[in-house]
């Protein structure tokens, strides 16, 4: 029997269904949670709303960089404060040190993913370790840690390495192709080229899977991930995403959007399905010893984590949402219309922040010639072989000075948002005065609070980074550099007192239980690409001029330049002799 069509509901059906959820709800919090006894949230100070229907969400998710806004409300509020989000809620933001401390130390138990965001990964990845908490957590983090441990990446180096070959030499050849007319040098879309990248770095050195991006034409998998468009999202869009925050049953409404992500998320499911397929024929059939399990590659970890026997069992539900996580971690292009939320400092999004982190650093070295000089230099002089993973690590100051600036100045993940499943008490590095007058060393957080960790602000914030925070200076993260001490070490102006704990005090790859777990891998991978890149090519932004950078808002944010429909960075690339 055939099945009828789908019917799609129409936005002003949709919007007015929102309308009605939205009077529920007004009443529900008017009439039961006024009336039950329970812990009180501490009287926070607060900007005013903005709006009654969107309090003060929308300024945060339209802004092209929301750390600004933090740092203004938090000089004006304290350290921590409560802003206005829809439809009278509030979210509790914490810019205290200590407070994110404590915050990220009981990530998974005290505060976990709201509704939405575990829906929204669901749907997307399936039950994997980015949903999981508490022992279920634990024991799948255990399961894949080997995969990202220090020997395993220094066998992937060469894969790092292999994939940043690639593009150079298609680079080249189009130079070839266009030096009649330009001389050494195209115009070469930087961002496009880090997808590929990526995308066949993550499937060589996870699945033993060649996913041909670098061949320098499409394929079926780069253009399902690129299925969804570039479209920036519409206020339609943007209301609709707010709505699900309080309402996450407004994911499973089956609008034209939901049924483009379903695509992609079947997609997903399809390519995991067939890697892990594949893998285990090869297996049976004695393919295995050097490629798969004694290598601990992720697809070898992840086979054996299947079988009953296993000591860290996961189901084959959840060996198949780590595979879509991680395919999709190595290629990120899609748009998704519920941006922001769910992917703030998860386990595995480090794999994004490798391509994203790396289109900003070639940015950043068209935007400074003096620090893209210095930086050539510096790789120039270790010689023209490709440096090991130690050598990466450990003798090349200035490349792991760039990309730690990088990553503080751009992160991918802006904030982490959690929701409280009990009450709790956060503490506080200095007192604040509540919105009463009163002073209080402590914040009482009841539970079904919204709290969050501005990532980007805190990365940037003068408190801890001094007056020049805002301004890349690679300097920073060396010794000898104008500060007088490293960044990340002893500070001599006294800054580092009650400072962030994340790596290297960064909240970029999260902290506590949930830090990311391939915040080795994502490293190794940017300084590799970074030094041939550089070492070979020189970069600067087109037509002699700075173009106006924006935010291009997919499932991560991404920069564009200001006019362009997708996330495009063209840069011109000249070959050096």
């Amino acid at each position: 029997m055939q099945m009828a069509p789908v019917q799609f509901i129409s936005e002003p059906d949709i919007f007015l269904l929102g309308l009605g959820a939205a009077l529920i709800l007004l009443v529900y919090r008017t009439l039961v949670q006024g009336s039950q006894t329970k812990a009180r949230l501490t009287a926070l100070k607060s900007p005013p709303s903005e709006s009654w229907f969107f309090g003060c969400s929308r300024t945060i998710i339209e802004s092209a960089d929301a750390a600004p806004i933090y740092e203004q409300w938090r000089s004006q509020y304290g350290d921590v404060f409560a802003i206005p989000t829809v439809l009278g809620g509030k979210r509790v933001v914490l810019c205290d040190p200590k407070a994110i401390t404590h915050f990220y130390a009981h990530e998974s138990t005290t505060y976990v993913q709201s509704g939405l965001g575990k829906q929204f990964i669901k749907k997307f990845f399936g039950n994997g370790i980015l949903v999981a908490e508490g022992e279920n957590h634990r024991r799948q983090r255990k399961a894949l840690t080997p995969a990202f441990s220090v020997a395993a990446i220094r066998r992937l180096t060469s894969v790092f390495y292999d994939s940043a070959h690639k593009a150079k030499n298609y680079w080249e050849n189009t130079i070839n192709e266009s030096s009649s007319s330009s001389g050494d040098s195209a115009l070469i879309d930087v961002q496009s080229w880090m997808n590929r990248i990526a995308l066949d770095s993550i499937g060589i050195a996870g699945f033993a899977h060649d996913f041909h991006a670098l061949d320098g034409h499409s394929n079926e998998f780069a253009e399902l991930f690129d299925s969804l468009g570039s479209r920036n999202p519409g206020t339609f869009s943007m209301m609709l995403f707010l709505l699900s925050t309080v309402f996450p049953f407004v994911l499973q409404i089956p609008t034209a959007r939901s049924r483009n992500i379903a695509r992609l998320s079947q997609g997903l499911s399809a390519i995991a399905d067939e890697l892990l397929k594949k893998s285990k024929e090869e297996g049976e059939k004695g393919v295995t010893s050097d490629t798969l399990a004694e290598e601990k590659s992720l697809i070898g970890l992840l086979i054996k984590a299947e079988g009953q026997n296993a000591e860290l069992y996961m189901t084959k539900d959840e060996v198949m949402a780590q595979m879509n996580v991680l395919i999709l971690a190595g290629y990120e292009t899609t748009s998704s219309e519920f941006f922001l939320f769910p992917f703030t400092a998860c386990h595995l999004t480090c794999l994004f922040m490798y391509l994203v982190s790396l289109t900003w650093a070639l940015l950043e070295l068209s935007r400074k010639p003096a620090i893209q000089t210095k930086l050539r230099e510096e790789l120039l002089a270790f010689g023209s072989a490709d440096p090991t993973l130690d050598q990466l690590t450990n003798q090349l100051p200035y490349l792991d000075a760039v990309v730690h600036e990088v990553l503080r100045t751009h992160p991918p993940v802006v904030e982490t948002n959690r929701v409280a499943t009990t009450d709790d008490i956060i503490p506080l590095s200095h007192p604040i005065t509540t919105r009463t007058g009163q002073s209080t060393d402590h914040i009482v957080i009841p539970k079904g609070t919204r709290v969050s960790a501005p990532i980007s602000m805190v990365n940037r914030t003068e408190n801890f980074w001094g007056e020049d925070a805002g301004v890349f200076i690679p300097e920073r993260w060396l010794v000898d550099g104008p500060q007088g001490k490293a960044a990340g070490d002893a500070r001599s102006d006294g800054l580092k007192k009650n400072q962030i704990q994340g790596h290297r005090h960064l909240l970029t790859f999260s902290d506590g239980p949930r830090i990311c777990l391939g915040k080795a891998f994502a490293l190794a991978e940017s300084k590799a690409v970074l030094s041939v890149l550089v070492r070979n090519f020189e970069f600067r932004f087109p037509d002699g001029g700075e173009p106006n950078i924006v935010k291009h808002q997919g499932i991560l944010p991404r920069p564009k330049y200001e006019g362009e429909e997708k996330a495009r960075t063209p840069l011109v690339v000249r070959r050096l002799d």
